[in-house]
């Protein structure tokens, strides 16, 4: 798989790989590093950072606000508000919610992906955690057996914790928690343990975009960087593919609220990312997602200088075949349409697929 290094000013390049192998790792230790000194650029790139980044949440553990907020999100799980479902389930007396989680944390598996945005998987790879269920149902997932079909194992919040701390201590640069939404109280105790035990590495909070904004204002100073989907720009096509009446709204106060805490994207001095943001859309047949409108949202509500992942992946999986404009994948002029489209908007930051 073939990367190029991230410039500002054009958009590169990417070959991305979603094929994950289904290992589960063993816990081990690391060693923490409290170092954190800004490098300023004056030719226009994105800040840089030393190696040594202090991530941010080491500050609230040190001040006791991270303890505080453990607390503070499982109060949500009794009458289920953690997504913007809001379905009420009891999750801590382990009735199920529309995401399919319960009491416990559920993992599918956890390991070193290389197959992320070049400053998200760097040289060493990014240490990922795939949770199971989700708070959408994508008519076309192309990881329904773990969103929708609920493979995977539970753990508790203190197994969680083990797995940060191996792929810490396998290299990783990052912990990239994936679908994170519906088990945001879970992840913030298991932050809260593993940063005792020497995690000191940034989080990456991977998500579909579907987020609450009280769950966002709890990671308030915990996540790092921020990976979120914009999937459509039309509610009508979000109900009718992913099930949700208030995508829109509900992704775009998201957005709104994520760029609010990260920012820009930050690199240190080897290009890997340590704060801020990236966005993903992924391209859909007939313009489904309706790329224009969300373009032009990202650079007028957020910034031009908002760093873009723009996705040509698609192809007909789940219960795509069941819908006739969803059953091919995307033609180059469709993909040559939504580059148009970043261009048009003045979005010149971030990568392209190969």
């Amino acid at each position: 798989m073939t990367k190029q290094s991230l410039n500002t000013g054009r958009l590169l390049r990417f070959t991305r790989n979603d094929r994950v192998p289904n290992r589960l790792l063993t816990p081990a230790s690391s060693r923490v590093s409290r170092d954190a000194r800004v490098r300023n650029d004056s030719y226009g790139n994105p800040p840089q950072m030393s190696p040594s980044h202090y991530p941010s949440y080491l500050s609230l553990l040190y001040s006791g606000e991270l303890e505080k907020r453990v607390e503070a999100s499982k109060k949500y799980l009794s009458s289920c508000t953690v997504c913007p479902r809001n379905c009420r389930a009891n999750r801590l007396d382990n009735q199920k919610g529309v995401c399919l989680a319960g009491r416990d944390v559920r993992v599918s598996s956890y390991n070193v992906h290389y197959g992320e945005e070049p400053p998200i998987s760097g040289t060493r790879g990014s240490g990922t955690i795939f949770f199971t269920g989700c708070s959408l149902k994508c008519r076309f997932c192309q990881n329904y057996p773990i969103s929708q079909l609920n493979h995977g194992n539970n753990y508790s919040t203190k197994q969680l914790a083990g797995m940060m701390i191996e792929l810490q201590s396998l290299g990783a640069h990052n912990i990239n928690l994936v679908t994170p939404t519906h088990f945001v109280p879970h992840i913030i105790e298991a932050v809260y343990l593993a940063s005792q035990r020497g995690l000191a590495i940034p989080l990456v909070y991977n998500t579909s975009g579907y987020d609450s904004i009280n769950m966002l204002r709890l990671l308030d100073g915990i996540i790092d960087i921020y990976l979120p989907d914009i999937k459509y720009a039309s509610d009508e096509n979000a109900f009718k593919y992913s099930t949700v009446r208030d995508y829109v709204t509900v992704n775009r106060q998201a957005l709104v609220e994520m760029h609010r805490q990260a920012g820009r994207l930050v690199l240190d001095s080897d290009g890997i990312a340590v704060q801020g943001m990236i966005v993903r859309h992924l391209i859909l047949p007939e313009d489904i997602a309706q790329t224009g409108a969300s373009m032009a949202f990202i650079a007028e509500r957020l910034s031009a200088d908002t760093y873009i992942s723009l996705m040509n992946q698609y192809f007909p999986a789940n219960n795509a075949h069941k819908f006739k404009e969803l059953s091919r994948r995307i033609r180059n002029d469709e993909y040559d349409y939504a580059i148009q489209c970043l261009q048009k908007n003045g979005l010149e930051n971030g990568w392209i697929q190969e």
